[in-house]
């Protein structure tokens, strides 16, 4: 456990390590970013107790963030070996950050968490509501057998395993269960977090005890330095559903939970949509940012279109994209098995890989400095036909290396293409190399 949060160490005027550790990774002065923790727009997600977390810093100013979600589950037979192969895969693609979402035994649970943590070197999320859930049914009972004790246990055994940040649908509330009741969704509530805490409240007939006793949370978030991380648990789970009273009723609840969180010195961010059509993009990004306090902001893709199954990591970069131009500081990827099951290694791959390419984007067009030196460097290379250079500028250099070398076989040799020649592409017609000719004075 720690004396004082990052955030109470940032208002009281100092630098932490972690703060150091970051400004040099992003290349800003500390300063600067000392300055965004202590007003709120920055976090940096670092539970003390996670012993072998590289800090990363979410939040104005920075590169967006990937974040990509593992677990096991208990629909499905699965092993906490499989998981640490996603994990190594995530890192391996660029993942800023990992949740791990597992479910199944509370024991099981438990075992991938904690594998999770000890063999990651980014920040790790969970969502405690799942043990809680998964608790009262090795009890014989369902979900809504949890008691409000098993929620807040459940939260103190994550932070103290190490867990960085954790999901808490804290926003659904009784107003924003009224919003539910009067809307007319197609898809209802699609956050399982979301959904447990909805069947709790109308079960007990009580409001969530995330949001009635917030204050406990933010003793327990404090005292491990665990960053809250507002859910959307009334998200739209289809377009039709976008932006409608329901999520938006949650999402003035968050911005009140947001104010007290920093009152408290506890770092704090929110959860976003989900699916949101691409005309709906921006405009949900900045409400959030305005009724949030300009809190980072975390978005599951958005997804922009319903009808892309078996491709919905290619939906939510593009929407995830559009976000981050808007302002949106912290992606969750969507895998290609989005909506059809669970995730495999390379799904995982595919899914950090497609929205670290939207983060990028959104880098570019929020004028970073760093995107815009990759991509330099990148057509620098592509104008000198340097191969090698090309593919160590690639988001995904393995991809980029293999088809180098597949679809080149007489020229790309076996480190991925030594050879200054044209690709197969074009070959000898290549129009880089016919302009640099006629340009200096050569035969065509």
């Amino acid at each position: 456990m720690t004396k004082m949060t990052q955030l109470e160490v940032a208002r009281a005027g100092r630098i932490s390590p972690e703060m150091s550790a970051v400004a040099t990774a992003e290349g800003i002065d500390p300063e600067t970013l000392r300055q965004d923790i202590a007003a709120g727009r920055t976090v940096i997600p670092a539970n003390p107790a996670h012993r072998s977390l590289r800090p990363v810093g979410i939040g104005r100013g920075l590169r967006i963030k990937v974040n990509a979600n593992i677990g096991l589950s208990g629909a499905v037979t699965a092993s906490a070996e499989g998981e640490a192969s996603k994990l190594d895969v995530a890192l391996a693609a660029g993942a800023d950050a990992v949740m791990d979402l597992s479910t199944g035994s509370s024991e099981a649970m438990a075992s991938a968490r904690r594998a999770v943590i000890a063999r990651s070197s980014v920040p790790v999320g969970t969502v405690p509501i799942y043990q809680a859930a998964v608790q009262a049914q090795e009890r014989g009972g369902a979900v809504v057998g949890m008691t409000a004790e098993e929620m807040f246990r459940a939260v103190e055994e994550h932070a103290a395993d190490g867990v960085d940040f954790v999901t808490v649908h804290c926003g659904v509330n009784q107003a924003a269960l009224e919003a539910l009741r009067a809307s007319r969704r197609l898809t209802g509530v699609v956050s399982r977090g979301g959904a447990f805490t909805v069947a709790w409240m109308l079960h007990h007939g009580e409001d969530n005890p995330f949001y009635s006793g917030f204050d406990r949370l933010l003793d327990i978030a404090r005292r491990h330095d665990v960053t809250l991380s507002l859910g959307d648990g009334m998200r739209p789970g289809c377009i039709a559903d976008a932006t409608d009273a329901a999520q938006v009723a949650e999402l003035v609840t968050l911005g009140q939970l947001v104010e007290r969180a920093r009152d408290a010195g506890v770092q704090v961010m929110v959860e976003g949509p989900g699916h949101i059509p691409l005309h709906q993009v921006q405009a949900n990004v900045t409400l959030a940012k305005a009724l949030c306090h300009g809190a980072p902001f975390y978005v599951l893709g958005p997804l922009v279109t319903d009808s892309a199954a078996g491709h919905d990591h290619v939906a939510a970069a593009i929407g995830g994209a559009l976000a981050g131009w808007a302002g949106a500081d912290f992606l969750c990827y969507v895998t290609p098995a989005e909506h059809l099951g669970l995730p495999d290694a390379a799904h995982v791959h595919e899914g950090v890989v497609a929205a670290r390419i939207a983060a990028h984007a959104a880098d570019l067009a929020r004028r970073l400095p760093s995107a815009w030196q990759r991509d330099r460097a990148m057509s620098l290379a592509r104008r000198e036909m340097d191969w090698q250079g090309q593919i160590a500028q690639a988001i995904d250099g393995r991809r980029a290396c293999e088809l180098r070398q597949r679809l080149n076989p007489a020229t790309a040799g076996g480190s991925g293409g030594d050879e200054r020649k044209p690709c197969s592409m074009c070959g000898d017609l290549c129009a880089i190399e016919i302009a640099k000719r006629a340009m200096g004075g050569g035969c065509l």
